[in-house]
């Protein structure tokens, strides 16, 4: 996220699945709403009412924050839409996971985004896992950066370990679509997640050593680090500080949540659309 992030324009869109809380860090909402909405408090991001999985925040264009697989691409693709009618030049963003790519609205959002060449970046990311199967054993072609070509959609393999890589890449991908309106693109971005898909998900289907191996030679803040590190661009000392007054705003963000009120009752009753 942080390597696209660095390179949006302020009329870029973004939409993803049910794992949304970087997004809502990296498109400016604060800790302290985000803890909140966790929490189910009223001064959460969604009111208390979306929790972790529905979280949006509008003013920055981040559309979610969705429960259902793969929903997200459909709805991303409406978006991407409305930019190209409105003539912003906003590209829309719209990220999901290997275990969404199999779904069948998926397919009808990049033939839809193709026809009206659409700008959308679609990206895959790819943490070899959908939930407990991996992508070996639930789809029957692996490379799924090839998914869009039916449609004549380019696709491209990154490394979504590598923040400077990822910056880069899509730089110039971004460029090609508002300069000459090259239509929709797809990215597989191979990544890879230390835990379970969740707190019931012990992770029994891999090995140790391969979470291991992983976090020794692909971590994305390690490698950063070691960049800024090996650079002169930071100092061991200045990264060890950056470190600790992260950890305590993240501490106070949290505790500040705790302290906060729930929802007065009549809240469930807003929001809600009527015939």
């Amino acid at each position: 996220i942080s390597g696209i992030e660095s390179i949006a324009s302020e009329e870029d869109c973004f939409i993803t699945g049910y794992r949304c809380h970087a997004h809502m860090v990296s498109r400016g909402e604060s800790l302290v709403n985000i803890f909140a909405e966790l929490l189910g408090k009223k001064n959460g991001s969604s009111y208390g009412k979306g929790g972790s999985m529905h979280m949006f925040k509008k003013e920055s264009k981040f559309y979610g924050g969705h429960g259902i697989v793969g929903a997200q691409v459909p709805l991303g693709t409406g978006i991407a839409f409305s930019n190209k009618y409105l003539k912003n030049n906003g590209v829309t963003y719209v990220f999901f996971g290997d275990g969404a790519v199999n779904q069948g609205q998926v397919y009808e959002a990049f033939n839809m985004a193709a026809l009206w060449n659409l700008p959308v970046i679609y990206i895959i990311e790819n943490n070899q896992y959908g939930m407990g199967t991996s992508v070996e054993r639930a789809s029957a072609m692996t490379e799924l950066f090839r998914r869009g070509e039916s449609f004549g959609i380019k696709g491209y393999e990154i490394d979504g370990m590598d923040p400077l890589s990822i910056h880069y890449f899509v730089k110039d991908l971004h460029k090609n679509i508002i300069k000459n309106k090259s239509g929709p693109v797809l990215i597989e971005a191979k990544t890879y997640r230390y835990r379970g898909h969740s707190m019931s998900d012990p992770g029994k289907y891999r090995t140790r050593e391969e979470i291991q191996e992983t976090r020794e030679n692909r971590d994305p803040i390690e490698r950063v680090k070691s960049y800024l590190l090996d650079n002169n661009l930071e100092t061991e000392e200045q990264l060890k500080l950056i470190d600790t007054n992260i950890k305590s705003e993240v501490l106070n963000a949290s505790e500040e949540a705790r302290e906060m009120e729930l929802p007065d009752e009549d809240i469930l009753f807003k929001d809600i659309y009527k015939t």
